[in-house]
């Protein structure tokens, strides 16, 4: 479980933020909502909220970012527009095998290297007590290097820049390296990152076709999801047919040539009393999309995945997505988490369903981008536990709402007219 997010210079940041998962166990409400990890609590969702080019997608890609480099994908992201720093400083704090580790690093946009690295355990006593034991530091600028692995050590400032430490030297030579690659291996291979504009119906796809014991599960849930459907499945070759005809007749399959891809997704089938359609045809966008996003859930809930989602709400009814971050959060789940933006405000309930610290924020001003929490509003503030915070976002005080004046627009059609 992630516990932690930095990044500074990164796309619409330029300041640092610190997107954080750590729950704040004074407060007991809603503890469900928290995974007790040893002696580590973590939140089991997040959303996050903003008006549209305020940041949010922004934060992703940060997240994306880190997960590129740590699948040996290379730096993909982009330095902050407006800063004449070419050095991005991505960091990501989480929860492996239950220990907690940090790792950071600072890339050169203009040298394309990695100048600066730093792994390190967060070792917590039972009294909240944090002490941190650095397993790898690189610090080119400031020519420091350290490492538990002293071969390691004395090598470190002689080795290639262009990509981190463990994809440059064989780990298996150095204990604590080839342990620090397979912690952050470990951690990159358990994240899932979608965007719901634009999600790929392959997961659930291959889980159809093959008859995974997660199938079943998943076939559940889309009917669980109240979509009015008797049943779906991937229809075999002697199930699927070509209803075209030309000229009255019917067309060899092999006639239309149809691509593999579009092909299987053709033969994804929704039942809907007892009739079995296409549904690339004549499901509905939100039925498409959640028909996708159900392998992601089921698997994450499953097997202890972090499922991170662009946009939950894209055509996805309010109530489901009420249900779906229902189901992170329900004491059942403990190793699973989701992390999302969204813009709807039904779910913003500090009443039923998050805590304060679970809801967050991304505003943009003049000046720069802002991350936030609701926990960082106190009852000073007007932010209590019996607050309508729903109320107080639509009126504009916690920040991150748009501000339309588009009756401006309505007025320069009207003069025109004129």
């Amino acid at each position: 479980m992630i516990t932690e997010i930095r990044a500074q210079n990164c796309y619409a940041f330029n300041e640092k933020i610190v997107f954080s998962l750590k729950a704040d166990m004074r407060n007991k409400r809603l503890a469900d909502n928290v995974a007790v990890v040893g002696n580590f609590n973590v939140l089991k969702t997040a959303g996050i909220y903003g008006a549209n080019n305020a940041g949010k997608t922004n934060l992703i890609k940060c997240i994306l970012a880190i997960w590129n480099v740590l699948v040996n994908r290379g730096f993909v992201a982009n330095r902050n527009m407006f800063s004449n720093d070419p050095v991005v400083s991505l960091g990501i704090t989480f929860l492996f095998e239950g220990r907690e580790f940090s790792y950071n690093f600072k890339y050169d946009t203009n040298k394309n290297e990695y100048i600066f690295e730093e792994f390190q355990e967060i070792i917590k006593d039972t009294y909240g007590n944090e002490r941190h034991e650095t397993w790898l530091l690189k610090d080119i600028v400031n020519n420091e290097f350290k490492s538990l692995d002293d071969r390691m050590e004395a090598m470190i400032g002689v080795v290639a820049r262009n990509n981190i430490l463990m994809y440059l030297v064989d780990t298996k030579q150095f204990q604590h390296m080839d342990e620090m690659k397979r912690v952050l291996t470990g951690l990159a291979l358990k994240i899932d990152i979608i965007d719901l504009n634009n999600i790929p119906i392959g997961k659930t796809i291959e889980l159809l076709k093959t008859g995974n014991p997660l199938t079943q599960k998943v076939v559940n849930f889309i009917k669980n999801a109240d979509l009015y459907m008797d049943n779906y499945f991937f229809a075999s070759p002697s199930q699927f047919k070509i209803e075209t005809s030309i000229d009255g007749k019917q067309p060899q399959e092999n006639v239309l040539n149809i691509p593999d891809q579009l092909e299987e997704q053709i033969r994804l089938t929704s039942v809907y009393k007892g009739v079995a359609v296409p549904s690339l045809l004549f499901d509905s966008t939100g039925t498409k999309k959640i028909a996708a996003l159900a392998s992601y859930i089921i698997e994450a809930l499953e097997t202890g995945r972090i499922l991170i989602i662009d946009e939950l709400d894209s055509s996805i009814h309010f109530k489901l997505t009420r249900a779906i971050v229902a189901m992170f959060n329900n004491a059942l789940n403990d190793k699973a988490q989701l992390i999302f933006t969204v813009h709807d405000v039904n779910l913003m309930d500090c009443k039923k369903l998050f805590r304060k610290e679970q809801i967050w924020f991304v505003s943009k001003d003049n000046d720069g981008v802002y991350v936030y929490s609701l926990a960082d509003f106190t009852a000073q503030d007007g932010v209590r536990e019996t607050t309508d915070v729903i109320d107080k976002y639509r009126k504009g005080a916690l920040g991150a709402l748009p501000e339309p004046e588009l009756i401006n627009s309505l007025l320069e059609i009207k003069e025109d007219r004129s």
